[in-house]
């Protein structure tokens, strides 16, 4: 973590471009004693914090845990290894450099922006004072569970870091997610309670009450599943998650789309659009950067996984990382809407141009959700296909929530968790007929496990999920053996889940940092 401090101390507060609230102007001139003196230097600062959620390749946390996942393999063109790297969990030195890079850097702007807040001029009114640390605490939370889920032992820092302290120890996973949940229960607590459909278009991206009590939800099921733990870290129980989950469903006014296939850029002229009533909380993208690689507003993970390098119509290019599973495809019933409106199937779209070419792990099956469209593609709108992509990436789904607080209802109010669950199956099938019922059992908790991989697949999810049922759970979904080797994946139980520690990190610890079972320095 030394290089990402050194580096951030010299922190540039660069502005994402025509973002509503984010399109704030640059600031390249300042010094840490003239700034922080008025509430717009402390909104481009807290933007600062926002726009470290851009930043990613083909590192991105979605696309890696999607490989790490059974839904996908590695694929990429024959000659590209890191994609594959994550999907057998193979190493090298620094993979994850960039996510370990993009988490701290995150992490250190918004600690040095709550550092400062008590010395804005606020006036008279503190809200916006509230506001913004409520938003700081939010994202430090975000950017410490993504990477204590992937790393398990890390350093933990809740103020700026001075020299002396660059080589702080690994914390606790417990101790991280303390801190995570009360920087949540903070931000559930100060931050703005309007329900959907009276937030202002200028204020999509930024994270209100209900992105806050969804991600406590997130959280919760993963810490308590995967350290087989009572509560979260003896800051939040069950019935506190229960709580928050339910409160989001009954007060924040979000709701399922209509149709599934809707939610995507795919469905074309249907797409119901961006910040829809489903959508409770996306990181925001624009191809605005026009081919600037100086910027970072594209979404970089859609061209990881288009159809690599053609242009299949109604489908624009990509390089074809994380080729989808045919037992995922396979595992949908054929009148399940999800089935065509998340995956492209050369063979049933009749994709008759399709060149084999150098793709890596070729399954016939590929990301629709998120690959970019030809038409409205980024080149035509004056940018690169490669940086400029400008789907929102989506992290959190009120259907997401919905099988959140139906799965914690199992064995607290079967019926409402049965009414949570018939929601988001009767909108996948646009019918009550395929209703199943739960039971508040192990029976019942499978079910909607099932029903999260199916409605999130490609969404980032399975992989945590699967972790948190257990080792056993992993790898039985993970391992793979078909005959044809190039998709021979075997589930490392001794790494536990965990990802590999930068080899750099571990070496400008001076020993501070030891490595995760399972892999090499």
């Amino acid at each position: 973590m030394k290089k990402i401090i050194i580096s951030a101390i010299a922190i540039t507060f660069l502005a994402a471009c025509s973002k509503s609230f984010l399109d704030t102007s640059p600031v390249d001139q300042q010094t840490e004693a003239s700034f922080y003196k008025t509430p717009a230097q402390a909104l481009q600062a807290l933007v600062a914090v926002y726009n470290q959620l851009e930043i990613g390749d083909y590192d991105n946390i979605q696309l890696v845990s999607e490989l790490a996942s059974d839904d996908c393999f590695g694929g990429g063109g024959t000659s590209d290894l890191v994609w594959k790297q994550w999907d057998r969990f193979q190493e090298a030195a620094n993979m994850n450099i960039g996510i370990w890079q993009k988490y701290y850097t995150g992490i250190y702007r918004a600690n040095v922006l709550l550092s400062k807040l008590d010395g804005v001029s606020w006036g008279a009114d503190t809200t916006l004072k509230t506001q913004y640390a409520a938003e700081a605490h939010f994202l430090r939370a975000y950017f410490y569970f993504d990477l204590v889920r992937m790393f398990g032992n890390i350093p933990l820092a809740t103020s700026p870091l001075t020299p002396s302290e660059y080589n702080t120890p690994q914390a606790a996973p417990a101790d991280v997610y303390k801190l995570i949940a009360q920087d949540l229960q903070f931000a559930a607590a100060k931050l703005p309670a309007t329900a959907y459909g009276g937030i202002s278009s200028a204020d999509y991206g930024r994270v209100n009450k209900w992105a806050a009590e969804s991600l406590i939800g997130r959280v919760y099921l993963y810490y308590t599943g995967y350290y087989n733990q009572a509560d979260l870290a003896g800051v939040i129980t069950k019935t506190d998650a229960i709580t928050y989950l339910d409160n989001v469903i009954n007060a924040g006014g979000y709701g399922l789309v209509d149709s599934f296939p809707r939610l995507w850029q795919s469905s074309l002229s249907r797409f119901v659009g961006e910040d829809n009533k489903e959508t409770v909380w996306s990181i925001k993208f624009t191809y605005k950067g026009l081919g600037s690689w100086d910027q970072h507003n594209g979404n970089r993970m859609q061209v990881d996984i288009a159809i690599r390098g053609q242009i299949l119509l109604p489908y624009y290019q990509g390089w074809g990382a994380g080729t989808v599973s045919s037992k995922l495809y396979d595992a949908y019933d054929g009148a399940d809407t999800r089935k065509s409106g998340g995956i492209i199937s050369i063979a049933d779209e009749n994709l008759s141009k399709y060149v084999l070419s150098d793709q890596a792990q070729y399954t016939g099956y590929f990301w629709k959700k998120y690959t970019p469209m030809d038409e409205g593609n980024a080149v035509d709108k004056g940018g690169n296909f490669q940086i400029d992509n400008y789907y929102d990436n989506v992290v959190i789904r009120y259907a997401d929530v919905l099988l959140m607080a139906a799965e914690l209802n199992l064995d607290a109010n079967l019926s409402k968790a049965q009414d949570y669950y018939n929601r988001v199956r009767d909108r996948a099938f646009l019918s009550t007929s395929y209703r199943k019922t739960l039971t508040s059992d192990a029976a019942g908790k499978s079910l909607i496990m099932e029903e999260r991989r199916l409605e999130l697949a490609l969404e980032g999810q399975r992989y945590w999920d699967l972790l948190r049922q257990g080792m056993d759970v992993a790898k039985a979904a993970i391992d793979n053996s078909n005959g044809d080797a190039q998709f021979d994946v075997s589930f490392p139980v001794i790494k536990q889940g965990l990802f590999k520690i930068p080899e750099q990190e571990i070496s400008l610890s001076n020993g501070a940092y030891k490595q995760n079972p399972g892999w090499t320095n």
